[in-house]
């Protein structure tokens, strides 16, 4: 009986260390159905449908909200007139977590990799994660003009995320620096926060939305410069002015702060090296948004969809999930 007792409480310890080993180290030994990289519109919209579908998958992000927290004014989002992106990405968050989803958030993604088992391999700061399947919606990250200055007084005056730092320049002159819808939402917030805002165009139009152009036009402290070309920024602790030519002239503006909105870059670099892209570095896909390998997907704006839209990247992800469940049914 001292045998037997002894031989029970053998096995409840060595039990009890193997729990608390994978309790500890669960992770290592966990391959997901499917494991989404972002935390926007597109990682959103395919996180509600795989919760729905009941698959075991993870989502993981540097930042939730992406370049949709970074948007002004929104009023194209379906049943909500208006509204704006720090909101928007709250209502994100909470749909998910209505389904009892939590993103992982300062999870910096290094590379994704497809292993001869078929599994998909996460390489992350801190270890990896493995997959059935992968959904890619890392979006974009914006691009910078490439003059002399900018680097130097980034967040010294020059920034690229208006909802962030505009705040800061309160009753201060600013310049907006671009021709698209982000430039004009740009411009509309810091109307109603800075005393003057200049809108430095390098085209002769915006190719933004009439709705938005027609606001901005309406802004009494706004002033848009056409045809200017930004070729300097200037400063000495702080941003003090920027430079541009105009009619083969040189110009400078004096200003408090630079609010650049020339573009985005896709945030493409951590997929296979034989995914293929476009000229631009944007992730091809299907109508399925499947990639050219079998079990990756890509959703939003890090593809070539045609527009990048919040809606559009948030269909997408929908898609990009049923076509997971597909795969994963195949498979």
């Amino acid at each position: 009986m001292r045998i037997t007792r002894l031989v029970f409480l053998d096995i409840k310890f060595i039990l009890y260390y193997i729990d608390k080993s994978w309790n500890l180290d669960h992770e290592t030994f966990m391959i997901y159905d499917l494991i989404i990289i972002g935390g926007s519109a597109a990682a959103t919209g395919a996180g509600v449908y795989a919760a729905r579908r009941g698959l075991n998958f993870k989502i993981l992000t540097k930042e939730f909200g992406g370049e949709v927290a970074t948007s002004g004014e929104i009023g194209n989002w379906p049943g909500i007139a208006k509204t704006d992106g720090l909101t928007l990405a709250q209502q994100f968050k909470d749909h998910l977590a209505a389904y009892g989803v939590t993103p992982e958030e300062g999870i910096e993604v290094k590379s994704v990799t497809k292993q001869t088992d078929g599994l998909f391999c996460v390489s992350v700061n801190d270890g990896d994660y493995k997959a059935k399947a992968i959904i890619v919606a890392t979006g974009v990250r914006p691009k910078k003009l490439g003059v002399s200055g900018e680097d130097e007084f980034r967040n010294k005056g020059v920034t690229y995320c208006t909802t962030c730092d505009g705040p800061l320049f309160s009753e201060r002159v600013t310049t907006v620096v671009g021709g698209g819808n982000s430039a004009l939402e740009a411009g509309l917030m810091l109307a109603e926060i800075a005393s003057k805002v200049y809108i430095v165009n390098k085209n002769s139009y915006f190719r933004g939305d009439k709705v938005l152009l027609d606001n901005i036009l309406s802004k009494a402290n706004v002033e848009i410069i056409y045809n200017a070309k930004t070729i300097e920024i200037v400063g000495d602790q702080f941003v003090t002015s920027l430079k541009y030519t105009k009619d083969e002239q040189i110009q400078e503006l004096k200003t408090d702060g630079v609010f650049i909105h020339v573009g985005m870059l896709p945030n493409s670099g951590i997929v296979p090296a034989e995914v293929e892209k476009n000229e631009f570095g944007e992730i091809k896909v299907d109508r399925h948004c499947a990639t050219n390998i079998p079990g990756l997907f890509a959703a939003g704006d890090v593809t070539d969809v045609p527009f990048n839209q919040i809606i559009i990247a948030a269909g997408q992800g929908c898609i990009a999930a049923l076509s997971t469940v597909q795969y994963l049914n195949r498979k």
